[in-house]
């Protein structure tokens, strides 16, 4: 762990406030990152076909010249709210960074210094590993998904009977969110333990040690993440063992940085003044 100096206890004895102001101020940072929420839930929803038809994209190119190019809903406001989830789905990810801002605006005074040099980093990694994996979902593994599941359909026949998929509206959209936000999520492995390593919570030897376990976990995690079938699974899993590899590399680096800092800095009590 690393020790606060005693010119970081006096900074954070400077932001102590009452219990009520703490209170207040959380109140508003809410307010602010509600009607962020909102305003990017608005906008969403205002372009909702535009952005169900990009999700849609790699279904339609899977079936295009079919017969079943295209989708079905069988509830009279399954559309509508199809798009409702859409405008929460965009407004929760394009409404992050305001969201984010609230949120750092209200912890860094109780941070000290150090911590705050670890959470600030931590915060801006987040969107751009979360759409590191969207992006992993909608280029690579769902193309392969729609492949892989589309081509259970067979033909009607003189002595059989045909199977055709009939894509469903809410099926697919809950189908689609479910992969990017596990795939979004799961993908913070190493800005969460790159984390834990800058405060000091873990080392690059413990994990080392625990990786046989983390990689049952991992495939656990995965198994718990993605839809019921194994190519999901095994799409989440494989990646996540090679970001834990990543994770363990990265706090390799700030464990070299941060003793580097400290010959550094024993380096400078030892010289004479």
């Amino acid at each position: 762990m690393v020790t606060p100096t005693p010119e970081d206890e006096a900074a954070l004895d400077a932001t102590k406030a009452p219990l009520m102001e703490h209170l207040l101020e959380l109140r508003r940072r809410l307010i602010w990152s509600v009607v962020s929420f909102g305003i990017c839930f608005v906008i969403c929803f205002a372009f909702s076909t535009q952005i169900f038809n990009f999700l849609a994209a790699p279904l339609h190119q899977a079936l295009k010249g079919g017969t079943n190019d295209h989708m079905i809903y069988t509830a009279l406001t399954e559309v509508f709210f199809t798009k409702v989830k859409i405008g929460m789905f965009g407004g929760i990810c394009l409404g992050f960074p305001a969201i984010a801002a609230q949120l750092w605006i209200f912890v860094a005074p109780g941070l000290y210094k150090h911590e705050k040099g670890a959470f600030l980093p931590f915060l801006m990694w987040t969107p751009v590993m979360f759409i590191m994996g969207a992006a992993f979902v909608y280029y690579i593994m769902l193309p392969f998904s729609i492949e892989f599941f589309a081509g259970y359909q067979t033909p009607t026949t003189d002595g059989a009977m045909g199977i055709e998929l009939q894509a469903k509206v809410s099926d697919y959209l809950g189908f689609v969110m479910t992969l990017i936000f596990a795939f979004g999520l799961t993908f913070q492995l190493p800005v969460l333990l790159s984390l834990l390593g800058k405060v000091g919570i873990v080392s690059s030897k413990a994990l080392r040690e625990m990786r046989r376990y983390a990689i049952v976990g991992l495939f656990g995690i995965a198994a718990v993440f993605t839809p019921p079938d194994a190519i999901s699974m095994l799409a989440l899993a494989v990646p996540l063992v090679l970001l834990y590899e990543v994770s363990i590399f990265c706090v390799v680096m700030i464990e070299r940085t941060r003793a580097k800092e400290d010959a550094a800095r024993a380096s400078k009590d030892l010289t004479p003044v």
